[in-house]
């Protein structure tokens, strides 16, 4: 990418818009489709001589297994006109654009990095360069004008 290519400003997406990492999370269910068939055929089909506790447990072991990576698979970043929620992989938070400050995503970053009001710094794992460097740069763009156009940001770089 070009330095004039990276100082592009987009304007904001149009609202209600959600980014999330695509490549990542269809890896994820992908696996745990795969884990719990694996899991449940392993059960199913093991040595005459296990009990059914060892089975039950087995497929149990599969289920939990799958739930992981459902959970990792689970983050999306919404905006709307109201603000943006950010789910990550357990706890979701709900922001007001005036609440947000900065948009960051220098190099080697794992995903966007909030700047907030409080002082604090909020992940946004479902914008990640690990999915796609080009889509994550594009994502926080977009989400970096959203904050100037209906927040009362201050850029930050």
């Amino acid at each position: 990418m070009t330095a004039s290519a990276s100082r592009t400003v987009l304007g904001p997406p149009r609202l209600p818009t959600r980014w999330r990492p695509l490549l990542t999370r269809t890896v994820l269910l992908v696996l745990a489709l795969l884990s719990l068939g694996f899991f449940c055929t392993i059960a199913a089909l093991g040595p005459a001589d296990w009990h059914r506790h060892d089975r039950v447990g087995l497929g149990v072991a599969g289920l939990l297994f799958a739930l992981v990576l459902v959970l990792l698979a689970r983050p999306v970043a919404r905006a709307d006109r109201e603000g943006l929620t950010v789910v990550n992989f357990v706890r979701r938070r709900r922001l007001e654009w005036a609440e947000i400050l900065g948009v960051n995503l220098r190099r080697g970053d794992p995903w966007v990095l909030l700047d907030l009001a409080d002082g604090g710094t909020l992940a946004v794992v479902a914008i990640q360069p690990g999915s796609g460097l080009r889509q994550a740069v594009r994502a926080a763009r977009e989400l970096r004008a959203c904050v100037e156009a209906y927040g009362t940001a201050r850029r930050v770089e």
